[in-house]
């Protein structure tokens, strides 16, 4: 791990760390603060956020910082080639929703991946250039900063250009991954040296001068600075080097969408999340809502009771967004019916408690109508209570593995998260349907949730992880445990999580995450329990009577600070 300075003003967290300096201003006995909190990936980019509400700039200017911060030193998945999805709330309640999520290049089509027989090419929509869809992040931050912001859009980038130059020394779990990626960064960055070394160090420092020239164009041009001159040249010869479909016209042409939030209650508390083209949102509400008559709180925290209830909800969630969700731009989206308490409730009205309900059996619910696990997501709010919740990504991890020569940075590989072939599954293993096909200018669906929490009409949470398609049943725990388990913020996060998508049919939770009498007996019921990995790195912050309680998940180099 990398040592940081202990500067005064402000308190770390590392992940499962907890430690006090003193004479911390705003700081209780219990690690909440009076003016602020930041919590992201990596302890540089919360440094940076930190250091950008403590010159006066509010939750949004942090969260550009944050964002330009991330593509330096987190390139995994922190990044200005991908996009993503921001949940705004104001210190009075004004709520924003704004989709800066990558799009099909106009060249795309239907069957791109496919072969003669109509079947999918193994890896065609995940590596290399074809697998780019058109980068929003840029874009997003630029509208956000616009629209909220207070700092001159100059500050809050240039930040990210002192680390692209000046470098950042890299964690051991990084070291560890960049070492690894070699064998794919030479395949597909033929004649580039970007991260291309035979090894890494822990505490090594890591220069990215081509990167820091890019955040250059646009700190001094803003939008233009990326989608035109330059920048856009680069993109535009390495997809013709390299067999992709990004053109100059697409980069001009691509625009951040503001949407209106979706939101619901549960048990008392007010959730404001992301509408599609992210299904998280909805998917979210849906699985709070299917949950809620049911005293989770009774039976226990991971007991199995309770992990049955939520199971089976999952499980007809995720067939609902294999069906429903896709692109509002591109294909009518049954929101409203999707969001009814009714129809929610009766999903659940199948509910088997002696035996596992066989996803065969399940299906999308009828009414009558005319997600790599590489994503990052950050987690704002600043003295005045302004909160932000971004998650964005490159898909997988370090994107289709294509940096852009001359300009230094990687682009995405979320055409995969199209239904490439519909009824087939992607990456994760999420199956969609002809909501989600390809067609050219559309935005592929998502499983990001950047969510936000009110109780009482005050703000109560800020919550948001990576992981793929475990994203909105991490998000789903995480405010079940800290509202029915009363758990802290950091316990929440750190708590043991499981997961059902549906298909395939199978319960996936993280070792040690159930006891060995609640796997008997849910094995008994039909439940097949896969033991995995982690699931998610939730980064969260809740308001506390006295201030607010940062959750850095341990399963990273995830750091929250506060002031």
């Amino acid at each position: 791990m990398i040592k940081l300075k202990p500067y005064f003003l402000y308190f770390l967290v590392l992940p499962a760390i907890s430690s006090c300096v003193s004479g911390q201003l705003g700081k209780n006995n219990s690690g909440e603060f009076r003016n602020g909190m930041v919590v992201t990936a990596h302890p540089e980019a919360s440094k940076v956020g930190l250091e950008i509400l403590k010159k006066g700039g509010n939750a949004v200017d942090a969260a550009v910082a944050v964002q330009f911060a991330l593509a330096v030193v987190y390139p995994n998945a922190g990044n200005i080639g991908g996009g993503g999805f921001m949940v705004y709330r104001s210190k009075d309640g004004e709520i924003a929703s704004l989709d800066f999520r990558e799009k099909a290049p106009r060249k795309a089509s239907r069957d791109m991946y496919l072969d003669a027989s109509g079947n999918p090419i193994e890896d065609k929509s995940l590596y290399g250039h074809l697998a780019a869809g058109v980068p929003g992040s840029v874009a997003g931050m630029v509208e956000a900063h616009q629209k909220y912001g207070k700092l001159k859009w100059a500050e809050v980038v240039q930040p990210a250009i002192n680390l692209a130059r000046n470098g950042f020394a890299i964690t051991e779990r990084q070291a560890r991954e960049l070492t690894g990626y070699q064998k794919e960064f030479s395949k597909y960055n033929p004649g580039k040296q970007y991260f291309i070394k035979s090894s890494y160090a822990a505490g090594e420092n890591v220069v990215q001068e081509d990167l820091a020239k890019t955040l250059e164009l646009i700190r001094d041009n803003g939008r233009a600075g990326f989608y035109e001159g330059p920048v856009a040249e680069f993109i535009a010869s390495e997809m013709v080097s390299g067999g992709g479909l990004i053109s100059k016209e697409d980069l001009k042409n691509y625009r951040a969408i503001w949407r209106t939030p979706v939101s619901g209650t549960y048990k008392g508390y007010k959730v404001i999340t992301m509408p599609p083209p992210s299904s998280g949102g909805i998917a979210l509400l849906q699985l709070l809502k299917m949950v809620e008559p049911y005293p989770l709180k009774r039976w226990g925290f991971n007991q199995d009771s309770s992990v049955q209830v939520m199971v089976e909800a999952e499980r007809r969630v995720y067939a609902d967004r294999a069906s429903y969700l896709g692109d509002p731009d591109f294909y009518t989206v049954p929101q409203a019916q999707l969001l009814k308490t009714e129809y929610s409730l009766s999903r659940m009205r199948d509910l088997n408690w002696n035996r596992a309900t066989l996803s065969s059996e399940v299906k999308a619910g009828e009414f009558g109508y005319a997600e790599s696990d590489q994503t990052t997501h950050f987690s704002i709010v600043d003295r005045d209570g302004n909160a932000v919740a971004i998650t964005t990504t490159l898909n997988g991890s370090y994107g289709s593995k294509v940096f852009v020569k001359g300009a230094g940075f990687l682009l995405n590989n979320e055409m995969d998260d199209f239904s490439v072939k519909p009824g087939a599954p992607n990456m994760y293993g999420l199956v969609g349907g002809e909501a989600n096909a390809i067609a050219p200018n559309k935005r592929m669906l998502s499983c990001m949730t950047p969510t936000i929490v009110e109780k009482d009409g005050n703000l109560f949470m800020v919550v948001g992880t990576p992981g793929g398609s475990t994203i909105i049943t991490s998000v789903f725990q995480t405010i079940v445990n800290v509202i029915d388990f009363d758990k802290s913020m950091q316990s929440a996060v750190n708590a043991k999580k499981f997961h059902h998508q549906w298909l395939p049919d199978e319960v996936r939770y993280e070792k040690g995450g159930l006891d060995s009498l609640v796997k008997v007996k849910l094995q008994q019921k039909g439940y097949k329990l896969v033991e995995g990995g982690n699931i998610g790195r939730v980064d969260a912050i809740l308001k506390t009577k006295w201030g607010y309680q940062g959750g850095a998940d341990p399963r990273g180099d995830d750091v929250a600070v506060g002031w």
